[in-house]
């Protein structure tokens, strides 16, 4: 159910987009316990002036290598699985493909049950 966007600047190789998405999907597999298979994920690559954020806000020192991740999921988990999810995240992705943790950037859109249609015209989860 959840469907994971990324955003980062231009010039990463597809390995090291692939990595991000695994090491997402991994975490959510983890804190989320999302079924198997349930895997849907956006890449998009930004030029500089396409990608714009404070290197400082909240005193995070974060580099050109940011990345942002919006996940949208069903809404109903608590915030200790939320907190986990974060962690998770950041410890995956600074260990393949070596993100620094600063530069994990994640915000979780919680949305009903009954919102998502996976194909066909269906409202599987209504």
């Amino acid at each position: 159910m959840p469907l994971v966007r990324v955003s980062l600047r231009k010039g990463k190789s597809d390995e090291y987009k692939k990595a991000i998405g695994d090491g997402v999907y991994r975490a959510m597999r983890e804190a989320f316990n999302i079924p198997e298979e349930d895997r849907f994920v956006v890449v998009s690559e930004h030029s500089e002036s396409e990608f714009q954020f404070s290197t400082t806000y909240l005193d995070i020192a974060r580099s050109d290598d940011l990345v942002i991740i919006q996940i949208t999921a069903n809404s109903g988990r608590t915030v200790e699985q939320k907190k986990a999810l974060f962690a998770r995240i950041a410890e995956l992705l600074s260990e393949k493909p070596g993100l620094r943790k600063e530069d994990v950037f994640v915000n979780l859109v919680e949305v009903a049950k009954e919102n998502w249609s996976f194909g066909n015209g269906v409202a599987q989860y209504a």
